[in-house]
């Protein structure tokens, strides 16, 4: 507020620290009236194509994470091929494989789906996989004494213990689904949070830029915050004696 008082009262028509009501002014049209061009509201609009790119990348990504951690670290031939593959696979930065992703998929909606999975599948599997293999020995013993096959203690004993789990690990990747998810839409998008941001930069707009850097930060946070709901509501056994 101090710098952009200081910014405008030299020059009001300065676009680098636009006031609070030029971005109030902004955010409103972007809101509410429809874009000449296509007759959307833009800021629904976007807000609608990076969420639905979002949940799509990051709920395949914890499925196929889900059942690749389980299942690795239950059965020990798997776990002794995966163990360094998963390890392997986290590591590799999910931005280096935008360009070849894009020369594979496209530069369609597969190529942004496809980035946000990668930079998440693995993590999640990698995180499960270490988690399950901490569990206590003796409910799988018990149970395979009991005659339970195989199939069973993976699903109906451990599958249960490790959704909580899954729910936090997912919270956790979604900084990064976001980071992947809006570098993708800057350099190739038609719509979405991060191509209007790309967009409007190139022409100074900050009283767009900021206002959608805040509402982004805020459906992050709610999406943290209903993910963090979701574990207390359905699982309060999970966080007993950890808070």
């Amino acid at each position: 507020m101090i710098a952009s008082d200081a910014r405008l009262a030299i020059n009001p028509n300065d676009k680098v620290l636009p006031s609070f009501s030029h971005m109030a002014d902004a955010i409103v049209r972007m809101a509410t009236k429809p874009d000449r061009r296509s007759g959307d509201l833009l800021l629904w609009s976007d807000t609608f194509a990076s969420l639905r790119r979002l949940f799509i990348g990051v709920g395949a990504g914890a499925l196929v994470g889900l059942m690749v951690g389980l299942n690795t670290a239950i059965f020990p031939g798997l776990r002794a091929m995966s163990r360094s593959f998963l390890t392997f696979l986290s590591i590799i930065p999910p931005l280096t494989l935008l360009p070849i992703l894009f020369i594979a998929f496209g530069v369609g909606e597969t190529a942004k789906v496809m980035l946000i999975f990668i930079g998440t599948v693995f993590v999640i599997s990698r995180d499960l996989h270490l988690y399950v293999l901490q569990l206590p020995k003796e409910q799988i013993t018990k149970a395979l004494t009991l005659g339970a096959s195989d199939l069973a203690v993976t699903y109906r004993i451990v599958l249960p213990q490790i959704m909580p789990r899954l729910i936090e690990t997912t919270r956790l990747t979604l900084g990064g689904a976001w980071l992947f998810l809006i570098a993708a839409e800057m350099i190739s998008a038609t719509e979405g949070l991060g191509y209007r941001i790309g967009l409007v930069r190139r022409y100074l707009a900050m009283d767009v830029i900021i206002p959608y850097v805040l509402w982004i930060t805020l459906l992050g946070f709610l999406l943290d915050w209903l993910l963090r709901l979701a574990v207390a509501r359905l699982y309060p056994w999970y966080r007993t004696g950890k808070e």
